[in-house]
């Protein structure tokens, strides 16, 4: 199936189209044709070319296109009997933010929490858009303390465009909730993996972005505002002219934040993204989590803690007077 195509995927699309009507044909007859080869090159030629020269907004639109991975995805392709932890003692149980048990290559039980936007309108607006309000983060802390307890590393997937800015979420304390997660994060006794598998905005995205390693897909975002919100502040307008030029300012890429020490690893995506090829983004997933949780399990907790804590100090660069 050929994705719906972003603005600046159009002759892409037209010559994916092109080919599909050419192996369509070929199809028919029994074989494949040179015309369909040549076409195959040509369209794996536009895809490294556009994707190997993507701008930051563009980063952008790719990281929210909407056949692009989700949490549920992974959850059904890279663990095995995941059962749901519901709710938080207190209010709710905010479908945001989604927990629970699961195994991971017949390898590992772990504790996953993560963000969940939804397919269709219903679906979204059920997990407001993967917006979540303070009893998601009082969720997924209290679970991630069930999982220290029994030391079972927790695997944190963040796809958010930030958290729920209502009225409602404010008189409940969103901005406590979120403070206190990071400061119970960095103190939790078990390995912790966060990977920003999609938008990485702001505090809601922090809320469950404490980690031992914490990495980004190589098409994802991770900025302390969303491009719209930055050129609302700087421009006093966001449109096609400023949200460009907001999230260049807000260096917000994985190659960005690989830089600057901010993630540890870039994990990269299949030819023409995620969401063109599910199943392999799922397999290199599996690779890069599988590989972390062997580095950090063995470790004593008291290594665990003194490196994490180290890791998030040697963040940031500061300029003398």
């Amino acid at each position: 199936m050929i994705p719906d195509p972003l603005p600046f995927e159009q002759e892409l699309h037209d010559l994916e189209q092109a080919l599909a009507r050419v192996e369509a044909a070929d199809n028919g007859s029994g074989g494949s044709s040179d015309e369909a080869r040549r076409m195959r090159k040509e369209v794996a030629a536009k895809k490294r070319s556009l994707y190997g020269n993507l701008t930051a907004w563009e980063t952008v639109l790719v990281s929210r296109h909407k056949n692009r991975p989700q949490l549920v995805d992974y959850i059904e392709s890279l663990f095995d009997e995941f059962v749901e932890l519901h709710g938080d003692r207190a209010f709710g149980d905010d479908r945001a933010i989604r927990t629970g048990f699961a195994r991971l290559g017949g390898e590992f039980k772990v504790m996953l929490v993560g963000h969940q936007k939804g397919r269709t309108l219903a679906e979204r607006q059920q997990c407001f858009y993967g917006c979540a309000h303070p009893e998601g983060y009082r969720k997924a802390l209290g679970k991630m303390k069930l999982a220290a307890k029994y030391r079972l590393p927790i695997i944190c997937l963040i796809d958010t465009p930030g958290a729920y800015p209502g009225i409602g979420a404010e008189e409940r304390g969103q901005s406590q909730l979120i403070a206190t997660s990071i400061l119970e994060m960095t103190q939790l006794p078990t390995p912790v993996v966060c990977v920003v598998i999609g938008e990485g905005g702001s505090g809601g995205a922090l809320g469950i972005g404490i980690g031992d390693r914490v990495s980004m897909l190589q098409y994802g975002y991770y900025s302390v505002i969303s491009p719209e919100g930055c050129a609302g502040i700087l421009w006093k307008v966001a449109n096609e002219e400023t949200k460009p030029l907001a999230a260049s300012a807000l260096r917000l890429t994985a190659a960005d934040l690989k830089a600057n020490g901010v993630v540890d690893d870039v994990i990269p995506e299949p030819l023409g993204g995620a969401h063109r090829s599910p199943r392999d983004m799922s397999n290199t997933l599996k690779t890069y989590l599988v590989r972390y949780l062997r580095e950090l399990v063995p470790q004593p907790t008291d290594k665990l803690l003194a490196s994490r804590y180290e890791k998030f100090r040697r963040m940031g660069k500061f300029i003398g007077a």
